[in-house]
């Protein structure tokens, strides 16, 4: 590691098992997840002292999962950015535990939009029930989330010749990754997938066509889902039980329409380099990369504006296997399953950073060799309008 000596590491993870449960609530998920990752750290909830909560699970974000977790933080952090939100509340945690104003930060989530029987907004520019600034010139013509997103792949065909086909291989490769996690198979039967094996480029291309070039397999999965991460400081991470991950660069950036914009590029191309360059790494450095892969298109974008390919390259670059976990020529990506096939409760930042750590502590299902450097990317929101771009290098010593 060639960066600046990092100061603060995730110390705990949990990831909640269940894709479509009636049992617990958002609240209840997200009180479980709490417990379990701060055993898993070695710590209890009377160790925290920094609490960050996007408010999904309850109308006053932070201050009732607080109260329903016993908690009296110092710090309270209640961005909410979408899937993104886990990635800065990262960043966010490294520097109140830098400044001294905490030792211990927990991030908690938990939606349960499966068993919820939650109906996705049909106006992409609609978000938790209330309208956006550019609804008024959005909504009328039909921009709806799925549309949003092809969109940009109709223009990354368009401008660059990238192929259905090309897109399919990501899709491809997350699925082959969820075939070896236990709680990605279960997950893929219980909210109804009829075929769980592995999936080739031909079956997503000739899956339904839900927006033009993005097919039904290029889309994510709706499940319900929580889970938890613990934060430490430098000096507590030595003494406790597990390895720990070692939070080494940050960044964050946002993106939003304008006249001069190229919706092909994503925040990803502002928030990346700030991330690997205060780490002191570079992408062609990094094994693993969990990416935000709501659609296949997603992803792709990703890997561009991150740079492990140029702009337009992305088609090409992902093209026979080369993002499968034991491959050579490029980081293994999303090696739980994604988004695609292990779940997606909404805001599925929080899982990148759980397998990140899973991945350089060596307990992941789909294990890199000798993972030594991981990158998570968030997107959220919306792709093709407005969203925000959190990106975390993460490294063990």
């Amino acid at each position: 590691m060639t960066g600046l000596r990092p100061r603060a590491a995730i110390a705990g993870i949990y990831e909640y098992p269940y894709r479509n449960n009636s049992s617990h609530g958002p609240l209840a998920t997200k009180a479980i997840s709490a417990v379990r990752a701060l055993e898993d750290a070695g710590l209890t909830l009377a160790d925290v002292d920094a609490l960050y909560d996007a408010g999904e699970a309850a109308a006053h974000p932070g201050l009732e999962v607080a109260e329903y977790l016993g908690l009296d933080p110092d710090v309270l952090g209640t961005t909410d950015v979408g899937g993104s939100s886990f990635e800065l509340f990262a960043a966010d945690a490294c520097r109140a535990i830098a400044a001294g104003e905490a030792k211990v930060a927990l991030l908690t989530y938990g939606e349960t939009p499966r068993s919820g029987r939650v109906v996705i907004p049909p106006m992409a520019g609609t978000g938790r029930g209330q309208p956006s600034s550019a609804d008024n010139i959005e909504a009328p013509f039909g921009l709806n989330i799925v549309a949003n997103y092809a969109l940009v792949a109709a223009r990354h065909v368009y401008q660059y010749g990238t192929t259905p086909e090309q897109l399919a291989e990501i899709a491809v490769t997350t699925r082959a990754h969820a075939q070896r996690n236990p709680l990605a198979m279960q997950g893929l039967a219980d909210v109804g997938i009829k075929h769980t094996g592995e999936i080739s480029v031909a079956d997503v291309v000739n899956s339904r066509m839900i927006a033009d070039p993005l097919h039904m397999l290029d889309c994510c999965l709706v499940t319900d889902g929580g889970g938890a991460v613990v934060i430490v400081a430098e000096d507590l991470a030595a003494s406790l039980p597990k390895s720990p991950a070692w939070i080494l660069g940050t960044g964050m950036a946002v993106s939003y329409q304008g006249a001069d914009r190229d919706i092909t590029v994503s925040a990803a191309a502002r928030s990346g380099p700030k991330a690997f360059q205060r780490a002191g790494v570079t992408p062609a450095d990094i094994d693993v990369a969990m990416l935000y892969d709501s659609f296949t298109i997603t992803t792709l974008v990703l890997l561009e504006d991150l740079g492990f390919c140029a702009k337009g390259e992305g088609g090409s670059y992902v093209e026979g296997g080369r993002l499968l976990f034991d491959h050579p020529g490029g980081p293994a990506l999303n090696t739980d399953g994604g988004g695609l096939s292990s779940n997606q409760p909404g805001m599925r930042g929080l899982f990148l950073l759980i397998e990140a750590v899973r991945q350089l502590r060596g307990e992941s299902t789909a294990q890199v060799a000798d993972a030594r450097l991981a990158v998570a990317h968030g997107n959220g929101v919306l792709l093709g309008t407005r969203h925000v771009g959190g990106t975390v290098i993460l490294g063990r010593e």
